[in-house]
Parts: C-alpha cells; structure tokens; sequence
C-alpha cells in the first residue's frame, strides 16, 4: 500500500498539489500587488461577509453558554432567523476555519479562506479533469487553473459565500457521469447535499443546470444511459430531501419575510449589447460589477478555442452538437431575455453582482473545450487555425467597431494581449502536430495558459479596488480594542437583555462584529416587514429593505427600543437621558435612563390598522396619552456657502457654484426651553443627492451622514432654557446640485416626554432572554395585550402556562399576545418555520440513500457473478 501510495503522489499527486497551488498563489500574488496580504493596511472586506464571518466566530461561545441558539441570533437587528442567515452565509464547510483566528484577525481568516476556496477550486476540477478527459497530465493543471481563475470566480470573489459552489459544480457534473457510466451515486449525492446545505442561492442554478447537463448527456446514448435515469433521479430527489434542513426553513423564511418576485412585464434584459459575450470573453476585460455590467464568462482562450472546435469536428456526431449546442442557446437566450434571466436568479431581480448564472455558461466552455482536445489531430491543424483566424477577426471587429462608449472597457493593453495569446497559442497548436517538437508542448502550452490566467486575476482584481474599493485594514482594527472593551463592559454590568448602537460606527453589522442587540444591519437575510414598519418609526429602510439605519432618530425609539447604550467618538449634542459612564481611547460609552424592557402591557386597540403608524402615535398608545410631544418649528437661512438657490417648489434645489469644492447651508434655529431638538434635513431628489454626506455642524460638534441612507432627524441636543442657536450643514458630494426639502425643526418636549415614558415604564414586562426563548410571568387584574420589540416571524411559538397559543400579527412587525386576568408564565419559543419537516426529511433520506447503496452493492455483486458464469 505504501509503494502504490509512493507511485500516485510521483504520478499524479504533484500534478494535483499544483492545481491547488497555482490558484492559490496566483490570488495571493495578485492581492499582494495592490497591497493585500497578512499583516498590512489593506483587507479583502470588500462585501458583507466579514461581518457574517464575525457573527460566526462570536456567536460559537455564546451557543456553548446558552446566550445564542443555532436557530436565533438577537445581535442582528432586534433579532433574526439565524438558522436562514446561515444558509446564505455560513453553512460552508471552510467556514469553521475562522475559529483558527481571534475575532480581531477577521480580515487574515477572510483572506486566507478566500484562497483556500480558490485552491480547493483547483483541485475539484483536477479531479473532474483527470477522470474525463484523456490529456497530458499538465494540461489537466493548467485547465484546473483556468476553471479556479475565470473572470467570474476572480471578478465577484469579495462575495466569499459563493465560492463553495464552484468547489462541487465539478464533482457534481463527475458525480452524474459515474452515476451514467458505473451506477455509483455516492459521489452525486454528497456533492448535492453538500452543495445544497452550503448556499441555497448557488444551489438552485447548479441544479438547474445539472439536470439539463444530464438531461443532455442522456440524450448523446440514450440506449446507453436509458438504465441510468431512475438512479440519477432518486440520488438528486435523496439529496435534495436531505438538504431540506436549510432549503425548506429558508425558503419559508424568504416567502414569510417580504420576499417578492420580480416584474415579469419586459421581454428583452436592458443593459445589454450585441457584442456583450464576445468581448467578455477576453482575457483581462472588466468593465464593472454593479449596474449595467455584462456576463462575466471569460475562463481562458485555448478553451474557447476548442469549445468552438467542437462544433466544426467531424469527429462529433451531430447530434451531441445539437445537443450540447441547445445548452448554450438557452444560456446565451438567458443573457438577452429578461425572464430566463428573472429564472435564474429565483423569479428575483439581483441587486447589482448581475447575470449570476454566467460562470454556468464558463464551465459549459471548458467541459466541451475538454471534450474537444480529446480528439485533436493532425489532420485537424487548418480546423484549429480556421477557428483561431475567425477569433482573431471577432476581437478585432469588437475593439475597432463596436460601439467605443460601451466598450470603452476594453483596454489597448488587454486587446493586444489576447491578440498575441491567440497568435502565439495558434503556433504551438500547430508545432503540436509535428512529433519533433511535441514533448515540450504541452508544458509550454501549460505555462503560458496559467500565465493568461495570471494576467486576467491581476486586471479583475485591480479592477475591484477601483470598482469597489478594498477597506483598510486600520478601518476595522484601529477602534476594536476601544469599542470591545466598552462591549464588555456593558455585558459585565447587565444580566438581563438590553439594546446598544454605535453613533460612530465602523460597519453597518457592528452589532455582528462585537455580540450586541442593535438597530442598524446590512444583510441579503432580513426580516422586511420588521424594517419597513422600523421605517415608518424612523429609522431608515427604503426599498428591498437590505439596509436598516440607527442614524438620526429620537428619543422616543431610544426608550422604546431598549437602546440602553451609546457609543460615540466625541461628546456630541446631547441626548436627554444618556449619561456618559466610561471612555476608551476615541470612544465613549453614554448610558440611557430612560428604557423600556422588551415587553409592554397594551390593549387590543394595538391591532387596528390606522392605529400607530409612526413614532408618536405608538407611544401615545402605549402611554394612554394624547398630548402633543413634539411641536414644528421654522428655520432661517443665514449664509450659503458655494451653493446659489436655483429653484424653490416642493423642494429646494440648490446649484454649486464650483462643483469641486463642499458647500455648506448655514440656519438660525430658535428653540424653547426643556427640549430635545431635531433639524428634519430630507433628500428631495435621489439622483441629486446619491453619494451626498451630510455634515452636521452644531457648537463646534460635527457628525457625517449620508442623506439618503440614514434618518431625517438629525439630533441638535438637549436644551434646559430657551436658546437660538446655528446650524452649518456642509454638502460632500461630487454632484452638481444639492435638493432638499425645506428643512424645520421637531421640538421634543421633556416634560411631556418624560410623563408619558413613566406611564409606559408602569406597564413594562421583562423577558429573560436565553438562546432562542424569551420567557416572563405577569399578573393582570383585566386581559391585556403584551406588545414586545422582537420581530415578528412564524417561526416563534407562544406558551401561556405551558398551553401552546396563537400569536396575532402586529403589523407583521412585532411579536404580541393577549393574555387573560391572572397570573401567567408567559414564554415564546423561536423553531424555524419548516424546520422539523426539514428534519425528519434529512434523517430519511439519508437513510433511504444508505440502503440504496446496500442494495446496489449486492446488485453489482449479483450481475458481475452472472458474468463470469
């Protein structure tokens, strides 16, 4: 056993260390020239999944201690379906590297992992490569590299929950082949359902495509592969029950939460040109990945040389043409029209990172490019040249007269390249032919294929630090320190739950970063209805509902919410109630006296549609008071700054005077005494005012925010008597114009205030919080409603004295109950909505796979028994 184990690892063991190595490096080589590696000022933190990743890596220790559930986490947002985050960000099978890494290092564990996944990319098609095709052993390296460095692989590789999928796309597509060939499914249903379980988002187009692939292979043999159709479909249905554990909780969770589909009214996908495919199918052509980008489907030229070889071979049979050329029409079809698009991404438009599906059409490229080589010959020579000849002409053609502003992203610097790659790949295919030269082709040919891929990493990766930018390492570890220890400092010091947000925050997820319950989350998971009625209470969560804002609301969500702490760089206009009670380097934490528990008793009035639409008129409900609590005040332009008043209608638009220098509005604002002051500062015009921060200038304190992401109610401070004050706005933005509706002042009166918060403090109702319950007793002298601050999902069950009830919806927002007279245990508990359907589906189907697989061996022992008699 040695001696054979010598004899792979001296055959193919280093030819399959190189497949994992040269991704790698390549990666890490082409984030080192832009100043990304361990140890230095520059992160791959380009998306969300950093703070995911972070969530991860603190919420371990609180899931031993009992403070986290698997199913639950209270530190995104108020609180959410955990189980459904996980199954779009974290269910990856390299995601519990980051438990090598203290929570600080996250950016090293993100980095690493990334070209961990790239390495692992490598090796699957290595594996897929050497047991399809017959090549040079160096061939199979160097397509292996090309598969893990396509230009969609390398261009959306700051999206790290993705990368899994191209790990088991070729061991699936080999899983089917064996399954096709040798009647063996295992492979086919571990790479599904671990595929599956990993992200379902991914999952859903490989299965697609899956299918179709074997659908078309079927249909090249039919006779051959006819027996094959029952295994194929009870593996992929097994697979597919089993990783109903995630699926069905997460899709329930999407349907549940707000997810809508998209407008199916259009036939034709905008954005898109005749030329689209055929200049992304360069080395080295990025042209963006947000809106209006086109497919990324580059995966290397000698593949798309002997893709297209295929289908002038009169070596392959017409049907497999056919066949194999109908998969790519309906990918092709699926980049022009708009509802084959729509299908792809889940009947669900994508939110820039377009045409996802794309990398599809790449491995189609590389598989019958494989194919192709298979069969090369001499005789083939003026086919190969003829295909090159007409690339040459396709290239030339998109650079010279395609339309320049489109394709202005073609660089001089990539076109000529490609044009040299192809001159130069043309004549060791011809060289090839003549035996003479021949054994030292396929290494050269090797080399200058892995160096193409190289060149094309360098570029995408360039690329996305000008696109996106990549944050500074100091961005998210100069103030960890400082913000933990505060953290810390709060959790020390309360044993019950409670609320905190940061007013200097380094990221929209801190709250994941740093393990607190807070408002202001970014997350493709999210519970839409809780942030769009936490939209109507002001805190900022337009649209799809990605982004929620703590930013510029008041004190009234303070109290209702349980913000029971602050976070701040500096000691800002003052908040009435928060007292500062420590300092850490830049940051101080401001304790709030004014909260309310997470519960509040109510009555059934709470569940009439035009009752509490807004801020005021749920804490008047709440309080039983009908005061006023704000009044509206006026204020007075005092001076413009590089700003001159164009038009004064609905809005006010105003026109700079030099477009690239701030502008700056300066108001006089009388306030009364004992009050809280707001200036309401609202974007009228979205295209004027994309990209436009805000900074508030009030007594020499400043804060940033950006107009249209962040609330309309920028806090002036506290003022115990009568004072008329200045307010300096300065406009950061690059636009031309500055629109805004008239600004005026929201007057928090104290004493009001302060009146109708004890009146809801008499009511308030404690929870104590654990994993994913939240449990209380009261006692009522009349039936009352308890109205809590938790989201609201069909996951959550209620419990009065241990009998399982129905919860109400509160606008699909909150969690309530109605509760009778008398003394109660009351407790919720949080099972995802589908989860033990899901479950019991997994035990199952494994199950019903492993006798599958038992019967199957005694069936081939049976049939090779017949054989030899």
């Amino acid at each position: 056993m040695i001696n054979t184990m010598k004899k792979w690892i001296q055959t193919k063991g280093v030819f399959l260390l190189l497949s994992i190595l040269l991704p790698i490096g390549i990666m890490a080589l082409a984030y080192y020239l832009i100043g990304i590696y361990p140890g230095s000022d520059r992160t791959i933190m380009a998306s969300d999944s950093f703070s995911q990743y972070s969530n991860f890596h603190a919420s371990f220790n609180n899931v031993l201690h009992g403070k986290q559930s698997i199913f639950y986490t209270w530190y995104a947002s108020l609180g959410l379906n955990y189980w459904a985050f996980s199954a779009y960000y974290l269910n990856g099978i390299f995601t519990p590297l980051v438990f090598l890494f203290d929570n600080k290092a996250m950016p090293e564990a993100l980095y690493f992992i990334t070209l961990i996944k790239f390495g692992a990319m490598g090796a699957s098609f290595w594996v897929f490569s050497t047991q399809t095709f017959k090549l040079p052993k160096w061939l199979h390296v160097s397509l292996s590299t090309a598969y893990a460095l396509m230009a969609y692989t390398t261009a959306y590789s700051e999206v790290i929950m993705w990368l899994d999928a191209f790990v088991y796309l070729p061991l699936i597509i080999l899983g089917i082949q064996r399954i096709m060939e040798k009647r063996k499914p295992a492979l086919l249903f571990i790479s599904y359902l671990l595929l599956f379980l990993s992200n379902f988002y991914m999952a859903f187009m490989i299965g697609v495509f899956s299918f179709m692939y074997y659908c078309v292979r079927l249909g090249t043999d039919y006779s051959r592969y006819k027996k094959s159709v029952g295994p194929y479909l009870l593996t992929a249905f097994l697979a597919g029950g089993a990783s109903m554990i995630t699926i069905l909780p997460t899709v329930l969770d999407l349907k549940n939460n707000g997810e809508s589909l998209s407008d199916f009214s259009r036939f034709w996908q905008p954005d898109t040109g005749a030329w689209d495919l055929v200049t992304k199918s360069m080395a080295g052509v990025y042209d963006t990945s947000k809106f209006g980008s086109a497919p990324f489907i580059y995966i290397g030229l000698v593949p798309l040389i002997f893709c297209l070889f295929y289908f002038i071979d009169r070596k392959v049979a017409l049907r497999d043409k056919l066949l194999y050329g109908s998969l790519f029409l309906v990918l092709i079809a699926s980049v022009y029209i708009a509802n084959l698009n729509l299908f792809w991404h889940g009947l669900h438009a994508p939110n820039m990172f377009l045409y996802r599906f794309s990398f599809l059409f790449s491995f189609l490229v590389i598989l019958i490019a494989g194919y192709s080589l298979e069969r090369v010959e001499k005789s083939d020579a003026e086919k190969i040249t003829n295909v090159v000849l007409f690339l040459l002409a396709l290239f030339l053609t998109a650079y010279f007269f395609a339309n320049r502003q489109r394709y202005d992203y073609i660089t001089p610097q990539s076109f000529i390249i490609n044009i040299v790659l192809l001159v130069v790949y043309l004549v060791l295919l011809l060289a090839y032919q003549k035996e003479k030269l021949r054994v030292g082709i396929p290494i050269l040919l090797a080399v200058i294929m892995v160096s193409e891929a190289a060149f094309n990493t360098k570029v995408m990766i360039e690329s996305i630090k000008e696109d996106w930018g990549y944050a500074g390492r100091t961005v998210y570890d100069q103030h960890y320190d400082e913000i933990n220890e505060l953290v810390e400092k709060t959790k020390a010091e309360n044993d019950g739950f409670y609320r905190m947000e940061n007013l200097d925050p380094v990221s929209r997820n801190d709250s994941f970063n740093y393990g607190y319950s807070g408002v202001t989350m970014f997350s493709s998971i999210r519970n839409r209805h809780s942030s769009a009625y936490l939209n109507n209470l002001g805190y900022r969560s337009t649209g799809s509902n990605l982004n929620i804002n703590y930013g510029n609301n008041t004190l009234i969500m303070d109290s209702l919410l349980g913000i029971k702490y602050n976070l701040t760089k500096q000691n800002a206009p003052t908040k009435y109630g928060f007292k500062q009670i420590a300092s850490q380097g830049e940051y101080h934490l401001y304790e709030n006296e004014n909260t309310l528990p997470l519960g509040v008793l109510t009555d059934k009035k709470i569940y009439e549609k035009e009752a509490v639409n807004n801020q005021t008129e749920l804490i008047s409900h709440l309080s039983g008071i009908e005061e006023d609590l704000f009044s509206f005040g006026n204020v007075k332009e005092k001076k413009l700054d590089n700003l001159v008043l164009e038009s004064s209608g609905e809005s006010l638009v105003y026109a700079k005077e030099n477009v690239t220098q701030l502008s700056s509005i300066t108001w006089t604002i009388e306030i009364p005494a004992q009050t809280q002051a707001y200036l309401s500062l609202v974007g009228a015009d979205e295209r004027m005012m994309r990209k436009t921060d805000v900074i508030l200038e009030v007594a020499g304190v400043s804060r940033r925010s950006n107009v249209l992401e962040s609330g309309q109610y920028y806090d002036l401070g506290y003022f115990e008597k009568a004072k008329t004050i200045e307010v300096k706005a300065t406009f950061d933005s690059s636009n031309a114009k500055v629109s805004i509706y008239q600004p005026d002042t929201a007057l928090l009166n104290i004493p009001r205030f302060e009146t109708a918060l004890e009146s809801v403090q008499k009511k308030g109702v404690d929870f104590a919080i654990s994993g994913r319950k939240a449990k209380t007793e009261v006692t009522l002298d009349k039936a009352q409603v308890i109205w809590t601050t938790i989201p609201y999902d069909k996951g959550w069950s209620a419990y009065i004295d241990g009998k399982k009830t129905e919860i109400p919806t509160f606008k699909e927002a909150f969690l309530t109950l109605p509760v009778e007279k008398g003394t109660h245990t009351i407790e919720f508990v949080f099972l995802p909505q589908g989860f033990k359907a899901g479950a019991a589906l997994f035990i199952l189907c494994i199950i019903i796979f492993l006798g599958y697989l038992v019967w199957l061996k005694k069936e081939n022992k049976e049939m090779n028994r017949r054989e030899k008699q």
